[in-house]
């Protein structure tokens, strides 16, 4: 058994449109499809034993233990190896349940579909389920173990942070969007104009000059003092000459740390002796320049948080420490501790492992204590001198307690440093009587503090903190989204997605959209090439200055990694045709249906799909729609359409020459069709299926008919607003006409059009696609034999596996079957063979270039008319 593909969809896919991360493995079981679970001697008691968890697998069967009972029946090895995916990821604390395993129509080849939380993790669970069950099969020893903590090592590296993860949740929860920007903390809230972005617990709003200060600890106890808030007495030095006079200055017990330190690094406390001072400013040095030397304040650690300058929780933390039992030693009492299932590898889960180093140590020796001391029963032995979670320190919330005067104190810190989201260290007895009566200090003012204490404390009620940041960055009335219309279909998307665009354009706003051709912000091309994928959406998603999306959304990007956005307002599906079948496990219309149906799934609740009524495969996915639907028609009479708008619903169509919305009986004219450039006079149809489309879901989201019907006149079929759609160049004896049809129906689309165009001679520069089946080929052959006189066949590229002669043998064939005698011209060099169809061109001739046979088709035939005016 081989793994044939990994892929990673992070949206809406085929196989959900609410789960949208999850891994897609192509599995070749090879011998294995004739061997099922049952037939492997021992296999059933092996797996058993390896994973006794997976007992909770309820599979098909719908109860515990419903999947071992599968595995003794007999199931295929694809369906074992979901299984083992999930449970393997489980294990290393990221728990996800959705699995899905189909065979294709290839024998012996699965398409095993999980869920995953970290993507890498995903990735390597593919892998190590294979192998997992290869060893089952194989009865040989496997190392379980290794795979958790390496699973749990990659999620440690790649997961978002607990206090960025809680803001991403929470923003999650209010169907607010967002986008990982890097690989560390930086996140994106919200879509184009209407994002902000934050970074750990720092935000866009998060003054640089408040960071600043809050970074220099001296700066912040001087406006502190300044501001009438307690503070312990201290001082900052950097020359170990003047170490001596300040410790005589402050006077013992004393506290040193480094000035721009974080996280407790490089701190020492309760310093009693000149030597052991000598020793904490050296360590102090090692973080920083510049020390703090500051009196110790007995009392308890506490951190207050304030969110926009409001206290939204408050925690009382005690550094990590073991309790003696008289019995075992300090080590052994470290290592129980560790076992606590709230602790975990970094910040996975709710306190973190206490790992022994230098302080651990100095803190110990104070003691005249080592690893190998055993504490008496009930003596509490500290690990650590600070008391942060991240050293494995333990939290008890005690926000509800906090006096009112302290509550006062804090806010007015928030506001004296400028911080929007501050944590705040006290050192005090309690917090429930006011700083000034007991004598507590404010010791720190901290920056993007970490909310792990009070999301998760070891004692108290957990406080959703990150519920004050959404509400601070997204107050009410304030949008997250921008508005999406997204486009899919066979053919026509292009030519819709730029239609739609120029109409919301004309109407005020800056439109970001994605074509076949590129990515276009307020009509400036960004990027060239093919960007009808995630990224390219996820591009236009990220532009601050977007206010409208309009997303061309191709096959192969949804089945590559799914939808670049979670949900869409208006979903448009233009026609579905036989075209890129036989790939990637699409090999009829019914299979093709189900990948554009996924842009109709992730419409949102109250949006709309427009649907072509004339197509019965658009008909269709209307049925499964759980959003408004609207058709579009080239028939009033379409017996769709009649129902729908019986029932009052609203449909464009096509009559009389117009272009009209109806709504229950109530038409409304737009334009007529003959007034609109794209028609080409109303000669194309399928262009005006296209006008059709984009009419409909302009006049959904709202625009009146007068401001569509401006737009669809000042849409100018050409090479600058529809490049290689239908775009006609016009020599002095002959017209030109480039359009990227690919496929039967484009092909019968532009031969419809030139039936009604006048001409001596039609000829025709085609090619073959080598992805499309056999038969695809040869019928886009047969229609030329139809609608050419003459036809060149310029195999130049596009061979995409396939030999270059075995193309033009099924083009040539499919020729022939129509007219034997056809005048056949191959020549496979692009550039020589426009120039020969050129020179040759009769009077009054007509030459169309059809399926981008010629490299950068509309640059060189704009060449070749330049030279033909300036001569």
């Amino acid at each position: 058994m081989k793994i044939s593909n990994i892929q990673v969809l992070r949206g809406p896919n085929i196989w959900s449109i609410s789960r949208k991360k999850l891994i897609q493995m192509r599995l070749d079981l090879e011998e294995l499809e004739q061997r099922p679970t049952n037939s492997i001697e021992g296999f059933s008691e092996r797996i058993e034993k390896l994973l006794p968890s997976m007992f909770t697998h309820r599979c098909s069967k719908g109860v515990e233990g419903g999947f071992f009972a599968r595995v003794k029946e007999g199931t295929w090895m694809g369906h074992v190896i979901e299984h083992i995916a999930l449970e393997i990821q489980t294990l290393a604390g990221m728990e996800t349940g959705f699995g899905r395993t189909r065979q294709t129509k290839t024998e012996g080849i699965y398409n095993v579909v999980f869920s995953y939380l970290e993507e890498k993790v995903g990735v390597y669970a593919a892998e190590a389920a294979v192998k997992i069950a290869q060893a089952l099969i194989d009865d040989v020893e496997y190392d379980l173990e290794h795979d958790v903590h390496r699973m749990k090592e990659i999620r440690q590296l790649e997961a978002l942070g607990p206090s960025t993860g809680s803001i991403v949740e929470e923003a999650v929860a209010r169907s607010i969007p967002w986008i990982r920007l890097n690989k560390s903390s930086l996140v994106q809230l919200g879509y184009g104009k209407n994002q902000v972005r934050f970074r750990a617990t720092m935000t866009e709003k998060t003054s640089s000059i408040a960071v600043d200060i809050a970074s220099n600890k001296e700066e912040t106890k001087r406006l502190l003092t300044e501001a009438a808030i307690p503070v312990a007495s201290g001082v900052t030095i950097s020359n170990p000459d003047d170490l001596e006079a300040s410790v005589n200055k402050v006077g013992f017990p004393l506290v040193f740390k480094p000035l721009d330190g974080n996280h407790g690094k490089g701190a020492t406390i309760n310093i009693k002796t000149m030597e052991a001072a000598k020793a904490a400013f050296e360590y102090a040095k090692t973080y920083s320049r510049r020390v703090i030397i500051e009196k110790f304040i007995t009392g308890h650690d506490f951190r207050v948080l304030v969110i926009d300058h409001k206290v939204v929780a408050a925690a009382l933390r005690d550094p990590a420490h073991v309790l003696g039992n008289g019995i075992h030693t300090i080590q052994e009492l470290i290592d129980k501790e560790n076992e606590d299932p709230r602790r975990g590898y970094g910040h996975e889960n709710v306190l973190t492992e206490i790992a022994v180093d230098r302080d651990t140590l100095d803190l110990l020796a104070k003691k005249e204590y080592t690893l190998e001391t055993i504490p008496q029963k009930g003596e509490v032995v500290y690990l650590k001198s600070t008391a942060n979670l991240s050293t494995g320190g333990t939290s008890i919330d005690v926000t509800d307690i906090v006096h009112p005067q302290n509550i006062f104190i804090c806010e007015r810190i928030s506001r004296v440093i400028g911080l929007d989201i501050c944590g705040i260290d006290i050192m005090a007895q309690n917090l429930t009587q006011p700083l000034t009566e007991n004598g507590g200090v404010v010791l720190e003012v901290n920056a993007a503090p970490g909310f792990r204490m009070h999301l998760a404390p070891s004692e108290g009620l957990p406080r959703n903190v990150a519920a004050s940041v959404i509400d601070m960055l997204y107050p009410q009335g304030k949008l997250s989204q921008i508005p999406i219309i997204a486009v899919t279909g066979t053919n026509g998307k292009t030519t819709t997605t730029r239609l739609i665009a120029h109409i919301i354009r004309s109407n005020g706003k800056r439109v970001g959209f994605t074509t076949s051709d590129g990515v276009y912000v307020h009509n400036t091309m960004l990027m060239k090439g093919d960007t009808t994928g995630p990224v390219s959406a996820e591009f236009i998603l990220k532009d601050p200055t977007v206010e409208f999306a309009v997303l061309e959304t191709a096959r192969g990007g949804i089945l590559r990694a799914g939808l670049g956005f979670n949900a869409c307002d208006i979903g448009v599906v233009t026609n579905i045709q036989e075209d890129h079948l036989g790939i990637s496990d699409i090999h009829n219309l019914d299979d093709l249906t189900r990948v554009k149906a996924v842009v109709i799934g992730a419409v949102r609740r109250k949006g709309w799909a427009v649907l072509n009524a004339d197509n019965g495969y658009c008909v269709k996915i209307a049925r499964d729609a759980r959003c408004n639907v609207a058709y579009f028609s080239m028939d009033e009479n379409n017996p769709v359409i009649k129902e729908h708008c019986r029932k009052g619903g609203i449909a464009a169509i096509y009559e009389n020459g117009y272009i009209t919305i109806k709504t229950g009986d109530w038409k409304l004219r737009v334009d007529k069709a003959t007034h609109i450039p794209l028609t080409f006079g109303g000669s194309v149809n399928f262009m005006i299926q296209n006008v059709l489309a984009a009419t409909l879901a302009a006049y959904l989201w709202g625009y009146k008919p007068e401001d569509i019907r401006l737009s669809l006149e000042t849409f100018i079929p050409s090479a600058a607003h529809t490049p290689g759609r239908m775009n006609v160049f016009r020599f002095k004896d002959f017209k030109v006409l480039v359009d990227f049809a690919h496929n039967p129906d484009g092909f019968n689309g532009v031969k419809a059009y030139l039936q009604s165009v006048e001409s001596t001679e039609h000829v025709g520069i085609i090619s073959g696609t080598g992805d499309r089946r056999d038969e695809d080929i040869k019928e886009t052959a047969r229609i030329s034999a139809q609608m050419f006189d003459k036809i060149y066949i310029c195999q130049e590229k596009y061979l995409r596996g396939r030999d270059q002669q075995e193309l033009i043998d099924l083009l040539v064939s499919g020729i022939k079957e129509v007219d034997p005698n056809k005048e056949i011209i191959i020549n496979n060099k692009s550039t020589e063979c426009l120039q020969d169809a050129i020179d040759h061109a009769k009077k009054g001739s007509y030459l169309t270039i059809l399926s981008n046979t010629i490299d950068n088709t509309i640059q060189r035939v704009t060449e070749h008319l330049d030279k033909e005016l300036e001569a």
